[in-house]
Formats: C-alpha cells, sequence, structure tokens
C-alpha cells in the first residue's frame, strides 16, 4: 500500500489497482448478465452495488479485498481480481474475473498470481482457496495455471463449487 493508503501491484502488462466509481458501470453489466450466474447472479443494480462497496469495504475491514485490473499501456479496465472474506467466505478466497472482449488473453492469470503471492506475502496465509462454478472451465484452468489443486473436502457456501485450494511455497 502506499502513504495514502492505496493498494497498487503492477505486474508485465497490468496495473492492478483499488476499484473507484469509474469501475463500477461495466462491474454492474456484468453482474446484471447471465455470465454471472457462476458467481450467483445475475443481479440487479442493488445487489451489484452492494457486492461492490463490499469489494471495497474489506480493505479497510481485513486490509485485502478487490482490485481493478486495468492495461498498463492503456488504462483500459479489463476485470477485477480479489481476496474475498466476510460472513460469506468460509475461507480467504482468491477470485477473478475478466471482461468478456477481454477474454482469453492470460490477463486474469496474471493478475491471481500477482494478488496471490502478495497476500501470501503479506498476510501470511497458509492457503487461500477459489470457489468456482461448475462448468466455469475457464476459471478451473486459471487455478491450475496457479498450481492449485482441487480440494473435495474443503467448506463451501455453495455445495456445488468446486474448490480449489492455493498454497504458499
Amino acid at each position: 500500500m502506499s502513504e495514502t493508503g492505496a493498494m497498487t501491484i503492477r505486474t508485465k502488462r497490468l496495473t492492478l489497482r483499488m476499484p473507484d466509481i469509474d469501475d463500477f458501470a461495466a462491474y454492474a453489466q456484468l453482474m446484471a448478465s447471465p455470465r454471472s450466474v457462476g458467481m450467483g447472479g445475475p443481479f440487479d443494480l442493488r445487489a451489484a452495488w452492494g457486492m461492490f462497496c463490499h469489494d471495497v469495504a474489506l480493505w479497510q475491514l481485513f486490509g485485502h479485498g478487490a482490485l481493478t485490473m486495468e492495461l498498463g499501456e492503456t488504462g483500459e479496465c479489463v476485470g477485477q481480481v480479489g481476496i474475498n472474506h466476510g460472513p460469506l467466505f468460509a475461507e480467504k478466497e482468491l477470485g477473478w474475473f475478466v471482461y468478456e472482449e477481454y477474454e482469453g488473453k492470460g490477463y486474469a492469470t496474471e493478475a491471481a498470481l500477482a494478488l496471490r503471492d502478495w497476500a501470501f506475502a503479506t498476510l501470511k496465509l497458509p492457503s487461500l482457496v477459489s470457489y468456482i462454478a461448475p462448468g466455469n472451465a475457464a476459471s478451473v484452468a486459471v487455478a491450475e495455471r496457479l498450481g492449485a489443486r482441487l480440494d473435495p473436502a474443503a467448506p463451501r457456501s455453495d455445495p456445488k463449487d468446486l474448490v480449489y485450494r492455493h498454497f504458499a511455497s
């Protein structure tokens, strides 16, 4: 975190930064779409706003939360990566999404790797989990590229979720 409390991580192609109000329109559009089914959606505007605020509030409450992924060269917002926690999550979860037009370019893997490594180094966590809806092959591929392994015994809010466990190295 910087002196102002704004978290930023830079990777080869991305800047991961704190979400701001300008990110909400694209976020709400994704959450209202059928693409959000794996996250429990689609969600109306009120629910999307609550989730967006949750992502931001986690930083104050737990010292981690969501970061907006933007292209380092252009500043285009391509998605979000975050560490979720609180009463809706059995364990700290490493999650990600990429807006449809940016899928298949490795942004989710690059961002999740950077945030995962930050979390293990800074928060000293022994592990993180990723809750993935069955059938979400793209997210399963990201989890496996990160070295996470399926953990069928892990607790979960949704009994249908696949749980991939990431271990600190």
